[in-house]
């Protein structure tokens, strides 16, 4: 599958116009990507970035097509939490910074069509998350 096949794939049922303007590209960019060329790092990053795209899956068609969130490491996150604020991190701050990454992580994996962040979503994600404890 090539780039612009991938491309293709991202825009889906939505305008090119439309795809371009989410993305902040002008559409003739986009409609010479979709024609065969290849976009700078720079071009396809933003395009992932704006478009909540794997960079991997658009540049090679590797990996996941959309961005997914990390499992949060307890061991890094309380080593990281010792190093920034010389103190350990009891147990229940350890649960809290874990609500607090995994809600980031949604946010940022889970954005919007319009490039929004989904503030319900992660709402109802930490609510879930929290009924399966």
């Amino acid at each position: 599958m090539s780039f612009a096949d991938r491309l293709k794939s991202l825009i889906g049922e939505e305008s090119v116009s439309g795809f371009a303007r989410r993305v902040g590209l002008n559409e003739a960019l986009i409609r010479k990507y979709l024609n065969g060329s290849e976009p700078s790092l720079a071009k396809a990053n933003q395009i992932a970035e704006r478009a909540n795209c794997s960079l991997e899956y658009l540049a090679t068609g590797c990996g996941y097509l959309y961005r997914h969130a990390e499992v949060v490491d307890a061991q890094a996150a309380k080593l990281a939490h010792k190093i920034v604020y010389r103190q350990s991190l009891e147990q229940t701050q350890l649960n809290e910074l874990t609500k607090m990454i995994s809600a980031y992580q949604y946010l940022r994996t889970h954005k919007k069509p319009d490039g929004y962040l989904d503030q319900a979503g992660a709402e109802r994600f930490l609510q879930v998350a929290a009924s399966k404890q």
